[in-house]
């Protein structure tokens, strides 16, 4: 039991000094705000332009927590931009259906469509992973295909729109700071914490990393992970209504490169695709990375479509050199640990 105790996860605001994947994000976004601020001046470093990469970032940014929680269980989730959609389409259908009699309910009864939808979506996909067996990737690309049909069969594939009601959650702002950034900010803080400083953060980290001996520990590893993928569906869907309220539509095809981008945004925050390790704080980082990199290659390259095209090669690029990084310093660690050894 010393040895687990040992492996429990730090707080994910402590002790970064020693966290190699933080500091390099750190490094990462302060050189892309600094060469983005020097080649733009005049757009880049401005209020507007840092309120309007807020205003974007947010349900990207909720969106990449929740495939995280479900990496760190050594799974993954591709269901969440789906359940995202479903969510603000079911939404958009009470806001407008009852808009001009009861405005006030329509709007408590879009939250609790969120509180229903995405904890239903997370546990249809946590019984699909923990008690039939299926392996997550699958399970979850049979549930995205799944949720989007659902969708597609209420809407008949139309688009809803006007829907003014909830545009405060996507468009409002306090004291200059946009609210769907406030949220993903909350949001990132309460998961970091769940994850660091509670008994279930801890059993999905051991989960991750060992799941026969998270199970011989007395760990019911069925329950992580079904509360791993409800969780993972609440978030999906309060990320489906802050789009909702920012784009003032709901739709099931919005968003269809939310999937890839999240994933990359984890791995890019040290997020392991095996399972077992990394912290959220590294997620924010490099969502910040990444919207840096992406309004800054659209500033400086002046044709948007070739600037759109950069930008994904971009990415592609950031991330890759992310990995080589990490596997150089991983390789650098484990050399040094044997000339220790051979030297003790």
């Amino acid at each position: 039991m010393a040895t687990l105790a040992q492996d429990k996860p730090k707080s994910w605001l402590s002790d970064l000094s020693l966290d190699g994947t933080i500091i390099r994000l750190f490094i990462i976004v302060a050189a892309l705000f600094a060469i983005f601020s020097l080649a733009r001046p005049d757009a880049f470093p401005t209020v507007r332009n840092l309120q309007s990469m807020a205003f974007q970032s947010a349900e990207i940014g909720i969106l990449a927590l929740a495939v995280a929680l479900a990496m760190l269980t050594g799974g993954i989730d591709l269901s969440i931009n789906s359940t995202a959609n479903l969510t603000a389409v079911l939404a958009a259908l009470l806001l407008t259906n009852f808009k001009d009699t009861a405005p006030e309910l329509a709007v408590v009864g879009a939250f609790l469509i969120a509180l229903v939808i995405g904890p239903l979506c997370g546990a249809f996909n946590g019984f699909l992973v923990a008690h039939v067996g299926i392996p997550p990737i699958l399970a979850t690309l049979g549930t995205m295909t799944l949720f989007k049909g659902i969708g597609t069969v209420i809407t008949k594939g139309a688009a809803i729109f006007a829907i003014p009601q909830f545009a405060f959650i996507g468009n409002g702002d306090i004291l200059g700071i946009p609210i769907p950034f406030i949220i993903f900010l909350v949001v990132a803080a309460l998961v970091g914490m769940m994850m660091s400083r509670t008994r279930y953060g801890f059993e999905v980290y051991l989960l991750g990393t060992n799941p026969l001996a998270a199970r011989f520990s007395g760990i019911n590893n069925r329950s992580v992970l079904m509360r791993t993928y409800i969780t993972s569906g609440l978030l999906s869907a309060l990320a489906g209504l802050i789009s909702l309220g920012r784009t003032n539509a709901a739709r099931v095809d919005f968003g269809e490169s939310y999937v890839l981008l999240t994933i990359m945004i984890c791995v890019l925050g040290g997020i392991n695709p095996a399972g077992g390790a990394g912290r959220m704080v590294g997620v924010v980082l490099a969502l910040v990375a990444l919207q840096l990199l992406s309004t800054g290659m659209n500033m400086v390259l002046f044709t948007s479509s070739g600037a759109n095209f950069f930008k994904e090669a971009a990415w592609g690029a950031t991330l890759l050199l992310v990995l080589v990084v990490e596997l150089i310093s991983a390789r650098w660690k484990q050399r040094s640990r044997r000339k220790l050894k051979s030297e003790g």
